[in-house]
């Protein structure tokens, strides 16, 4: 996924290449909005309502999870919903272009499974774009595969592909 927020600082160019950056995952705050937005127009090519994210970080606070530099300036995210029992659903999710590879969706995506666990939910299921061969290949290694092609899915008509695991 393409994806940047305009005001995240970039890591350091001079860091050894086994050093990673902090990060802090934490939940949504009304005040990342500005962040998320920015990320979820340049990744995922969409424009949402900012009340959205309100309304649905309401609806399961846990499951809406932010990963913050030491500014505490949101560099990704990761916001899951539930809409069917014992089922949660990435509906969005997206780092920073210039924090990825260091392992900041990989540390969202399996606290996002813990947190799914704790709640008993049995399966995960996202949507990607078809033409996102990044992302679908990360969410094979989470053990994602294709259920279903959804034909005209985004807003710009490109067909979507709709992935899921188990959660044992």
């Amino acid at each position: 996924m393409r994806c940047i927020a305009e005001t995240s600082p970039r890591p350091s160019e001079a860091r050894p290449p086994d050093e990673r950056p902090a990060v802090t995952l934490r939940g949504f705050r009304p005040s990342d909005i500005p962040f998320v937005t920015s990320i979820v127009a340049e990744a995922l090519h969409e424009h949402y309502d900012p009340t959205l994210y309100l309304s649905l970080s309401a609806d399961w606070p846990e499951g809406f999870l932010i990963a913050a530099d030491s500014h505490d300036v949101p560099v990704a995210f990761l916001l899951g919903v539930s809409q069917v029992s014992h089922e949660a659903r990435i509906l969005m999710f997206a780092v920073d272009r210039h924090w990825r590879t260091l392992g900041i969706g990989r540390l969202l995506m399996s606290t996002f499974f813990e947190r799914c666990r704790d709640r008993g939910y049995r399966r995960a299921t996202l949507e990607v774009r078809v033409s996102n061969a990044t992302a679908i290949r990360f969410y094979t290694r989470f053990d994602y595969s294709v259920v279903d092609l959804l034909r005209g899915y985004y807003s710009d008509g490109e067909n979507g592909y709709q992935m899921a695991r188990a959660l044992n």
